[in-house]
């Protein structure tokens, strides 16, 4: 399970995600320099134009995405879709693309959606996993630049290609419920409630919060979607003055759909839990995560690092927890005046 948002404060564009797995692949910070020669199931090879950066595993040298940004601020996360992701054989007629390559083929080619959506009309994902000991994960996508957000699905009926105006994606069902979903809820507020019930009778509200009365709060896809599109909305309206207020803001939405060891299972018993959560700031190409042991903010910003040639750059989450300890040097002393 996951949860991927977009939000846009001051023209200010931010992409990033929870991941929420009940197995840790150990994931690094992975920057695909400039420069990198990907070569890809369509039989077509290219050298990178742009940089990478995102979480992965990397396997054979080759970076395994779970999401990724490239400097032109389009960015692409692979969620969790079991049950209703199908990939196909290949077709003679179609660019054939295997799931695990399909971040670094859109995010080599496209700069922006509209140029994926142009290049999207002859795809077909296709049923080849990168080994044995890797098989293809059951994935939907979320792919979002600062104008438009859009949501790709290969289902047993083929490839479908949908409009994101939420800039919200978790994980099943398909994302048209979603989407019909979210207008059931189309009467929460942030606003001081006003009483429709029965205006005649004095209604006072026990407190604030009260127009969010009925916000989802449980962990499944449908509940985490609807709560991750109340917040965005609300947050993008909000008073955020600065930038590190909006991530901030950023990773204060992702906390309230992560899911908290021990109380998510799975029918093996396991459970998940979010292992990581990210926000790539496109205006300046800087990549901000936190761990579920880590809960301080890191960050990588591309603009420091040699992003021409032929070798990935790696770099391990900090996981370590840290904590801040005041001292008596923090102390300012103030006389105590007896009464």
């Amino acid at each position: 399970m996951c949860t991927a948002l977009c939000l846009t404060v001051d023209n200010a564009f931010y992409f990033g995600r929870n991941l929420d797995l009940d197995i840790d692949y150990h994931p690094q910070l992975v920057v695909t320099p400039r420069g990198t020669e990907f070569s890809f199931q369509d039989g077509s090879t290219r050298t990178l134009p742009t940089a990478l950066v995102g979480m992965a595993i990397v396997e054979h040298d080759q970076p395994l995405y779970f999401e990724a940004s490239n400097e032109h601020g389009l960015s692409m996360a692979g969620l969790n879709f079991p049950g209703n992701a199908v990939f196909h054989p290949k077709a003679e007629d179609l660019t054939n693309i295997a799931p695990y390559e399909f971040i670094p083929w859109v995010l080599t080619r496209c700069r922006s959606v509209a140029e994926f959506t142009a290049q999207s009309k002859h795809l077909n994902l296709i049923d080849k996993q990168f080994s044995d000991q890797l098989p293809n994960a059951p994935l939907h996508w979320i792919i979002a630049d600062r104008k438009q957000a859009v949501v790709v699905e290969s289902t047993a009926d083929g490839l479908h290609l949908y409009d994101n105006p939420f800039g919200v994606l978790t994980n099943n069902p398909p994302f048209p419920f979603h989407r019909d979903n979210l207008a059931l809820y189309q009467q929460l507020t942030t606003a001081w409630p006003t009483n429709t019930l029965s205006p005649n009778v004095a209604l006072p509200p026990p407190g604030v919060g009260v127009g969010s009365f009925g916000l989802p709060g449980d962990t499944t896809g449908p509940s985490r979607f609807i709560k991750a599109a109340f917040l965005k909305a609300a947050s993008e309206s909000a008073p955020i003055v600065t930038k590190d207020s909006a991530i901030q803001q950023f990773f204060s939405i992702l906390n309230q759909v992560a899911m908290v060891p021990g109380a998510t299972q799975t029918a093996t018993g396991q459970y998940e839990y979010t292992l990581y959560s990210t926000c790539f700031d496109a205006a300046t190409s800087t990549l901000y995560y936190t761990t579920a042991t880590g809960s301080q903010i890191c960050a990588l910003r591309l603009a420091d690092l040699p992003l021409d040639g032929a070798n990935l750059l790696c770099f391990p989450q900090q996981r370590t927890p840290r904590f801040a300890m005041h001292t008596m040097l923090d102390a300012s002393l103030q006389k105590t005046v007896k009464q």
